[in-house]
């Protein structure tokens, strides 16, 4: 099963089982990650915003422009930042690292 690692704010690393065709968001609730997704990943939020470490980010499918216009909503926007909610485990992902807003 691949894995995936969410660096939470305080820094603290996860590796987590990151089942195929789940999305960020629903891997993050299935351990208990405290990645918040008010709008139950209809894209009407922008609270499972992460930040996609830079050496996996070219790996991921292009934002949409939904998407795009719900970032420009989120704390702590980098160029790597994304929605948990918009990005689906493949195998290519095997071993994503992402981190919480405002992690360090």
């Amino acid at each position: 099963m691949p894995k995936m690692t969410f660096v939470e704010t305080d820094g603290t690393r996860r590796e987590v089982d990151a089942p195929l065709g789940l999305s960020i968001l629903e891997v993050a609730r299935r351990h208990n990650i405290d990645l918040e997704g008010a709008c139950e990943g209809s894209l009407a939020c922008s609270t499972c915003h992460v930040v996609v470490a830079p050496e996996w980010y070219d790996l991921l499918p292009d934002a949409k422009e939904d998407e795009e216009d719900m970032l420009d909503l989120a704390f702590g926007l980098t160029k790597t930042s994304r929605l948990g909610c918009q990005i689906r485990i493949s195998e290519e992902l095997d071993g994503l690292v992402v981190q919480l807003p405002g992690a360090k």
